[in-house]
């Protein structure tokens, strides 16, 4: 969040006094040393076409092949003798392939804990895969088939990975591969005498150090251009990286030879389908760029680089889908082109750093997903509170405040979760410490808020006032772990919210235990801590990239110094993740046994998805925001951050009515579902809208509540399988190419639920994409529709009170249908069953539930069923539910097997009398004759005919409504209709 019109804010008299997006306060590509030697190193190579030949080689004797294990080693040499390199590629146990090189030997060590933030563990490598080595090539074949074949090229240095005899990931197949050696900087003589031989050094040994000496700072005409270029030092606008450590950036192309279709890489503002940056009529003129950065206002479509940065790209065809996982925390570049709608190039700029990559064979998007969480991790299982509705905005400005915004959601019987606090409810921008004359109360405030089943999110920042008064400030000082400038000496000063401020380092070990200690509320005699806190405050943390308001490119600089002696220009990335996870200990340690917290972040890196959500930042109120903050949310489930939303109704500005009632529709198909505004904005609570808004979003409001139990059960998936919660056309129908550039609707998760949004202003109807011959059931009318086996397009009303939203046929959705105010007041509350029969007459789903806060789920504390619905004599149908915990006890939760689960467990006795109150079944091809419960007696029912679900041009489907069949949540049961 920014503004720059708050009065007092020293940082006004240093930035922009604009809020619109302004280019020149970012690089690009042209304005970076690194990447424009990267694209002109491409460019060169374009122009010798096939006569451009990679110098990187490797020496046949290194070869060593590990008799044990998947690992494959030896050395490389590159453009100069002197300078040496190691491979080393390993096979992993799930057929992952992980590709390292790093210079050996050199000047100065290359950036290579990356990976050691990123991952959750260790990979394992396979034990039975075995390389062979031939005539110019290692290679490995290997999967069940033996379908897979990884094969290392000697001369020039080119890796592949195959499946059945077909490319589909080639390092270095283009020769772009440059790995920039560590040098010394070579200065201009200042006379022409010859230099003295150092003592105990002939003069042919010291002329022989000195040619060593040019040699590995002499540019390549053929491949490192004629010139050097930004090589030691670099100015942009009036700032200038010194780069002592000299050029070190990393250049790699990665091809995808039978992939046309590229995704993910967040976080940019465009289509999920990656528009070109290079190559014939590019989309962009810039590459992608990936570097943490504070752009407020950013544009609608456009390569910029946003507050967060994941190196993983999908490529998918209709027979396949494979990944790569760049792991480098550095800026980096990726230019992407389509030689055909059948293959994919990219090429990978990035500043520091070691090669460390992962090949991801798939070869399905399910396979990907899993292999990619079996690195990363899979999203954290988020407290059940924090699916329900946030309300937020710059800012509530006092206790009373707050406390009036609750009573009138509650006047008007609109649901809401969480009252959020930004950065004015702390005295001079001290995070913490309570503006006293606004906040009196803090504590009590909180705990009006929790009476009514409801939390708090407070925003702590990772700028630290440098005030000795200020107690986090002074404590960071005397334990030495605050980032330091590039002499690496003192304590780095920049400007942010307080003015002159310092960032902790979290690389350095010392600062994590202090941090968590912060936020006990209990007190400690002999620390400081958050005593003025409760554990119903929840945190936001934003500004993480880190933001430094009068920094080059508004964040740190590069060359400032980081724990281990690391600059920053290494670490840039992976910082915001730091600060976030350890912020998730934080509030997760603070009580005995922990519970789970909530912790909101801007800035993220691979692996984020562990600790909590993510929203898209400083988005504006126009159509055009709100419809890329879908594609942006879609991209960031790719990641592995599939608890992600957008500001409903935007960041900036003063959305009319019609478009605010829209984006309440897009946000409450959210995972992460809060509205926000800035400052300078009118106040926007929903119950402030005229009628017939008011109603309208009131009963958006609603329907989200309706369905949390389908929201958690798609949360449950995502944590064992990684798969994202939303889920866009092409990983639903992988071989619809006709869906592979659809990037307005979506799935979510297993439900069955597709998702429509209506982002144009003054639509009455909107156009939908069935991908399969079945029929879709609108949820709210229960009118049907056809699709067709080679995909086809309906169109279907879409009224501003019209949300397209629709139930595949074969689905069974748990809902609550009872209006709370809370989301924890519905714990108890029975279930509606809503049963959407394929044209086969089937259906199955899901309903997953434990106690929402703790733990003890990872104990088996918790109810998993299975509800189906299938055929039953002639015309009859079977619903039934089955408990899948016992059923499945190598199925997994939060990571967590269940072989744990006891069917009596304690969750299970909390819940033990709540009942399924309704069951609607959709499409039943007749009346029936007799509705009972296996064992029992005969049913109450409702039957309304309709036009017969087959029917292609749609209808009004038969609807069977059975009223409270008496049946209990936790029990096996069979109700059996004739």
């Amino acid at each position: 969040m920014r503004s720059w019109s708050i009065l007092g804010t020293v940082a006004l008299l240093l930035v922009s006094d604009s809020w619109a997006f302004k280019a020149h306060d970012f690089k690009t590509c042209s304005q970076s040393g690194f990447c424009r030697r990267g694209r002109a190193l491409s460019a060169r190579a374009k122009e010798a076409k096939s006569s451009w030949v990679s110098p990187y080689r490797i020496q046949e004797d290194s070869i060593n092949i590990s008799p044990s294990q998947a690992v494959f080693t030896a050395a490389v040499k590159g453009l100069y003798e002197e300078i040496n390199f190691g491979l080393e590629v390993r096979i992993q146990d799930d057929g992952v392939v992980r590709v390292r090189m790093d210079e050996v030997g050199g000047l100065r060590k290359r950036y290579d804990e990356t990976a050691s933030w990123a991952l959750i563990a260790e990979p394992v490598i396979s034990e039975d895969i075995k390389w062979a080595k031939s005539k110019g090539a290692t290679r490995a074949t290997y999967g069940q088939k033996k379908e897979f074949e990884v094969i290392v090229k000697h001369q020039p240095l080119q890796i592949s990975l195959l499946r059945n005899g077909k490319e589909q990931i080639v390092l270095n197949g283009d020769g772009l591969l440059h790995m920039e050696h560590f040098r010394n900087k070579v200065e201009p003589p200042t006379s022409t005498e010859e230099p003295e031989p150092v003592e105990g050094e002939s003069a042919e040994e010291e002329a022989g150090t000195q040619k060593v000496l040019e040699v590995k700072t002499r540019p390549t005409a053929w491949f490192e251009g004629e010139t050097e270029d930004a090589l030691f030092e670099e100015t942009f606008s009036s700032w200038t990286d010194s780069k002592p450590k000299g050029p070190e950036s990393l250049s790699l192309d990665i091809n995808f030879p039978n992939h046309g279709t590229v995704y993910g890489i967040p976080q940019h503002a465009t289509r999920l389908a990656l528009p070109s940056t290079a190559g014939e009529d590019p989309t962009f003129s810039d590459p992608y760029r990936l570097y943490n950065s504070d752009v407020f206002e950013y544009l609608a479509s456009s390569p910029v680089s946003l507050y967060g940065s994941i190196p993983l790209m999908h490529a998918h065809s209709v027979d396949s889908t494979v990944a790569v996982f760049h792991v480098v925390g550095s800026e980096t570049w990726i230019d992407v082109s389509h030689a055909s709608d059948k293959s994919t190039q990219t090429h990978w700029i990035s500043e520091s750093g070691i090669l460390d990559t992962f090949l991801l064979p798939g070869p399905t998007a399910e396979d990907v997903f899993k292999q990619y969480a079996r690195l990363t991790g899979a999203p954290v299982l988020p407290a059940a509170w924090s699916l329900g509705y946030h309300q937020c905005r710059w800012n509530y400005v006092s206790s009373d405040d707050v406390r009036t915004v609750q009573k009138r959601f509650d006047e008007e019987d609109m649901p809401v979760d969480v009252f959020w606090l930004d950065i004015e409810y702390a005295e001079d921008h001290e995070y913490f410490m309570w503006k006293e004359k606004n906040f009196p109360d803090p504590v009590e405030m909180t705990n009006d808020v929790a009476a009514n089943g409801r939390k708090m999110v407070v925003i702590v920042d990772p700028h630290l006032k440098r005030d000795d008064n200020y107690p986090a400030f002074k404590q960071a000082s005397e334990l030495g772990i605050l980032v330091k400038p590039k002499s690496g000496e003192g304590e780095y000063e920049g400007w942010c919210w307080p003015g002159s401020s310092s960032w902790t380092d979290f690389f350095n070990p010392a600062s994590w235990d202090w941090w968590k200690g912060i936020f006990k509320p209990e007190g400690n005699p002999d620390k400081w801590t958050w005593t003025k806190s409760t554990t119903d405050i929840h945190i936001w943390n934003d500004m993480n990239e880190p933001s430094v308001f009068n920094g080059p490119e508004i964040t740190m600089p590069k060359d400032n110094i980081h724990y281990g002696g690391w600059e920053h220009r290494d670490v840039h990335n992976i910082n915001g993740m730091l600060y976030s996870n350890l912020t998730y200990q934080a509030v997760a340690e603070r009580t005995n046994p922990p519970m789970r917290p909530f912790v909101l972040t801007r800035a993220f890196f691979a692996g984020s998805q562990r600790f909590g959500a993510m929203w898209t930042g400083d988005n504006l109120g126009t159509w055009e925001h709100m419809a890329v903050g879908i594609k942006m949310v879609l991209a960031n489930g790719l990641g592995g951050l599939s608890f992600a939303g957008s500001d409903v109704g935007g960041f900036f500005g003063n959305p009319e009515p019609e478009m605010l009632v829209r984006w309440y529709q897009v946000g409450a198909f959210a995972p992460f579902f809060r509205a926000h505004a800035h400052i300078d904005t009118k106040r926007r609570e929903p119950f402030l809208l005229d009628e017939p808004y008011k109603s309208i979003v009131k009963d958006i409001l609603r329907l989200r509540y309706t369905l949390l139990p389908v929201w958690y059960t798609a949360f449950r998936e995502t944590t064992v399988t990684g798969m994202p919660i939303l889920r866009p056309q092409f990983i639903m129908f992988p071989k619809d190419k006709a869906g592979f550039d659809i990037d307005d609707q979506y799935y979510i998760g297993s439900t069955g639920l597709l998702v429509k949004p209506v982002t144009e202003k003054g639509a009455t109807e909107a156009k939908v994409y069935l991908a399969e011959d079945e029929v879709y059931y609108d949820y709210l009318t229960n009118q049907a529709y056809r699709g067709a086996a080679k995909g086809k397009e309906i169109t279907v009303p879409a009224a501003l009170h019209q949300l397209p939203l629709f139930l595949r046929g074969g689905s069974i959705l748990a809902t609550r249908e009872r209006p709370r105010r809370a989301s924890s007041l519905m714990k108890r509350d029975p279930f509606t069953l809503k049963i959407a029969l394929s044209k086969s007459g089937s259906a199955r789903g899901e309903l997953y539930l434990d106690d929402g806060e703790s733990y003890n789920h990872m104990q088996g504390d918790l109810i998993w069923r299975e509800f189906s619905a299938k055929e039953h004599g002639k015309h009859g149908l079977r619903i039934s539910s089955a408990d899948l915990a016992a059923a499945k006890p190598d199925e997994a939760v939060d990571g967590v097997a269940l072989k744990t689960y006891n069917p009596a467990n304690e969750f299970v006795k909390s819940v033990a009398d709540v009942r399924v109150e309704k069951i609607v079944v959709l499409g039943l091809r007749s009346k029936p004759r007799s509705v009972k419960v296996q064992g029992g007696g005969e049913l109450v029912y409702e039957y309304t005919p309709g036009v017969a679900a087959s029917d292609k041009k749609g209808g009004s489907p038969s609807v069977l409504e059975i009223k409270d069949p008496r049946v209990l949540i936790k029990e096996d049961w069979s109700i059996v209709i004739d």
